[in-house]
């Protein structure tokens, strides 16, 4: 691809995305759009049978008296529910106490002296994919690093945030190790499989396989689209953020890396005493790992660690001198989220809106019952259902519920074909992962768009998808071929899961 056109085309995008509303005010009018569209569409005969419950799903009417009850009385619990919310105010407070006390300021000038400049884009990439065990940690904490490490070595700061993002969010159905998702994913899958097989079973590792191997394509693609499109697209940086010095660290800062040092030890120990036995107390019920309050909590274990570190480093280089000082760093760190908090109150509408009035559910049946009707071919089916699943993914940011929706319809008619459950779980996770990073319905738009606007003030959603959009081709086009191949191997995608359910 010709990168003058492909520069010229993401910058009409950007543009066009750029001339829409601030991000805030464009929430706000989807949901307003939502309000009156549910009004609309339920003068008319609409409805869906839900595949999985055999329930008639029809619009909600949130102009009827009942529907404007509601937007008045959960407009506060829509706002302080809001999943991301929690998760990113509780991380940022221990960030801030690691940025204040001047530790990861340090860490990155260690980071950034010390690992050859050609592998930080990829190492990024590949971290970012490995951050997805530990659920929402990347996208508070690796995307925003990224911008940072990328400008504290002259590069443009979006591209580390890009690279990071794409990693996060886009290698969504990469990784080397399992994440809580898997299990959720393969229950809805099991119960789907058994409208066909009542004693079939799909173990969380389902596509373990082919999600360790995807890792490593997928940064590689990853790195490539940042240093060959994004970079040269973005050019040199001159906006107002000033990069980390790349002094040599002082004996203050020297000391204070030794109390971090060993007060991460300390607490690595307590925490892998807590999940190493069979029954630690960081463990799930029966000893569950995947369940355990040890993952659950991983935003917790953030903030923790994050405060441990930069605590003990804050102490060791004398940049903390009372409790004081913690506080402050706290707050600091609350003051970045002012744009990030409005724009997450609009977007708690609309994504509730958007689910009480069932449009988005009603959506995702119709296609799925549309695309059952094409007759393709297996290969070029899968294909296709990755496709579908990428569009809804525009539309319905949450991974889970549109695999609750998607399941029932599409395992048993692959089983009938003769394709296990678990390639078509998998093939699923494809299409959810690509689109991800372009997507407004996805959780955690409004917080990219924030950090997006700390280097760029005239950022919006245009500026994101315009940046990401080539992330999305690579990445589809890369995880095609490997389905493919994968295919005509006759590779299982995980332990015990073949690619081949004995059809009849």
């Amino acid at each position: 691809m010709n990168n003058r056109f492909l520069a010229k085309f993401l910058n009409v995008v950007e543009k066009g995305g750029n001339a829409l509303p601030h991000p805030a005010t464009l929430f706000a009018l989807f949901a307003l759009f939502v309000v009156f569209l549910s009004g609309f569409l339920s003068l008319f005969d609409i409805h869906a049978i839900h595949p999985r419950t055999g329930e008639m799903i029809e619009p909600v009417n949130l102009m009827s008296k009942d529907g404007l009850g509601r937007i008045l009385k959960e407009m506060v619990t829509n706002f302080t529910s809001f999943a991301p919310l929690g998760t990113v105010l509780v991380a940022m407070l221990g960030i801030g106490i690691a940025e204040s006390s001047g530790f990861i300021a340090t860490v990155l000038r260690l980071l950034v002296t010390s690992a050859p400049r050609r592998l930080l884009t990829f190492v990024i990439v590949f971290s970012a994919i490995l951050s997805n065990t530990a659920s929402e940690v990347g996208y508070v904490l690796l995307v925003p690093l990224g911008a940072i490490i990328f400008l504290a070595v002259g590069r443009h700061p979006l591209a580390g945030m890009a690279a990071a993002f794409a990693g996060v969010s886009g290698g969504y159905s990469a990784n080397l190790l399992l994440g809580t998702i898997d299990p959720l994913l393969a229950g809805l899958s099991e119960e789907a499989a058994q409208i066909i097989d009542p004693q079939y079973l799909v173990n969380p590792a389902a596509n373990y396989y082919f999600m360790f191997v995807s890792t490593f394509f997928i940064a590689i693609a990853g790195t490539w689209v940042t240093e060959k499109i994004v970079i040269p697209r973005l050019g040199i940086y001159e906006g107002d953020e000033k990069p980390e010095e790349l002094r040599k660290l002082t004996s203050d800062e020297k000391r204070g890396l030794k109390f971090s040092i060993v007060a991460g030890i300390l607490l690595t120990a307590f925490m892998l005493a807590g999940i190493i036995p069979e029954h630690g107390y960081l463990r799930g019920e029966d000893g569950d790992l995947l369940r355990s309050p040890f993952l659950m909590g991983i935003v917790a274990i953030i903030f923790i660690a994050a405060a441990v570190l930069g605590i003990a480093y804050g102490i060791g280089a004398r940049t903390y001198s009372s409790d004081a000082d913690v506080m402050k760093g706290m707050g600091k760190a609350m003051e970045t989220l002012g744009i990030y908090i409005v724009l997450t109150f609009f977007a708690a509408q609309f994504v509730a809106y958007f689910k009480w009035t069932n449009i988005g559910l009603i959506f995702a049946i119709e296609s799925a019952h549309f695309i059952q009707t094409l007759n393709l071919g297996s290969v070029p089916l899968m294909i296709a259902f990755i496709i579908l699943v990428g569009v809804l993914n525009l539309f319905m940011g949450s991974a889970s519920a549109k695999w609750a929706i998607l399941a029932p319809a599409f395992i048993p008619m692959f089983m009938i074909l003769g394709y296990s459950p678990e390639l078509i779980q998998n093939t699923y996770r494809i299409g959810d992962s690509v689109t991800n990073i372009i997507s407004p319905m996805m959780s955690y738009f409004a917080l990219i768009v924030a950090f997006f606007q700390r280097y760029d003030k005239g950022a919006g959603i245009g500026t994101i998808i315009a940046t990401m959009l080539p992330y999305t081709f690579f990445f589809f086009l890369v995880w095609v071929i490997i389905l493919v191949i994968w295919l005509l191997l006759g590779w299982p995608v995980g332990p015990d899961s073949g690619l081949y359910y004995p059809a009849g």
